[in-house]
């Protein structure tokens, strides 16, 4: 395990000293991601979790969410589609937490 003075931390594989592979890194706000990476950045598949219950499971390309993914939030809605550039962006379907389903494009 890698720790840094802040107190996050890094368990995983690295290459060249960057990380790179898969692996757990941890803020030390508590925010985790768990999943690929590449040259130190979230790249591939993964899930990252806030301390409020918030969840993301999906793809990410240089850091941000890219591709399919699914978003959580504590309250029990949730959204299931595409992203692009860390935003929803294409066909999707939002829960509302009645249970109300919306697709769309966003």
């Amino acid at each position: 395990m890698f720790k840094w003075i802040d107190k996050s931390n890094y368990m995983g594989m690295f290459h060249n000293n960057s990380i790179h592979g898969k692996g757990t890194y941890v803020w030390s706000d508590g925010r985790k991601y768990n999943g690929d990476w590449k040259l130190n950045k979230m790249h591939g598949n993964g899930v990252f979790t806030w301390r409020d219950g918030r969840r993301y499971t999906g793809e990410y390309r240089d850091d941000k969410k890219h591709g399919y993914g699914e978003f959580y939030w504590p309250d029990g809605r949730y959204y299931k589609g595409e992203w692009k550039n860390g935003k929803q962006n294409g066909k999707g379907k939002y829960i509302t937490m009645q249970g109300i389903e919306r697709m769309g494009e966003w």
